[in-house]
């Protein structure tokens, strides 16, 4: 049954960020806590979830050191268990658009291509996007038609991101 649980945490022992609080919560007061996490760079977006109302990616988020920092895990996506989603129709969305490079027309497998200084600079914008689901999970839109089984669902934000660079 789903619950909302406060947790007291001291922040004179605590890092400043809320992947530090919750670290320290499974550590020290609830080792079944369940969330996301990996790189603590920014790099995987596992540990996105919605704070204080926003979605964002905890690692960077500081706690509110007067009062409370409320935590809950990304909407408009089915919960595992506490702030751990399941990204499988979000993962399935963003395959559907192919983000990955495609070589026209399709060369020998075993071949090895170089990339130019102009190929890179046209992947600028391209190769920093992290999957964290995080514009996906803010948008409207993507909470009515994104999880529709037509095959007109709304992919969201992060489909068209890629998409609309790389068309």
């Amino acid at each position: 049954m789903p619950s909302i649980d406060t947790i007291t945490i001291d922040l004179n022992d605590c890092r400043p960020t809320v992947l530090d609080a919750l670290n320290k919560m499974k550590t020290e007061q609830d080792p079944s806590l369940t969330f996301r996490k990996s790189c603590r760079e920014g790099i995987c977006g596992s540990c996105g979830m919605n704070i204080n109302g926003v979605n964002g990616l905890a690692y960077l988020k500081k706690i509110n050191p007067r009062g409370v920092t409320k935590v809950y895990p990304l909407p408009h996506m089915y919960v595992i268990k506490d702030l751990l989603v399941d990204f499988n129709q979000f993962i399935e969305q963003h395959n559907r658009i192919k983000p990955y490079l495609i070589r026209y027309p399709p060369e020998e497998k075993n071949m090895q291509f170089s990339q130019s200084v102009k190929d890179r600079q046209d992947m600028l914008g391209l190769v920093e996007y992290i999957l964290c689901a995080c514009c996906s999970t803010s948008c409207p839109e993507y909470w009515w038609h994104g999880h529709s089984k037509a095959p007109n669902d709304f992919l969201g934000p992060a489909a068209f991101f890629l998409y609309g660079k790389c068309a």
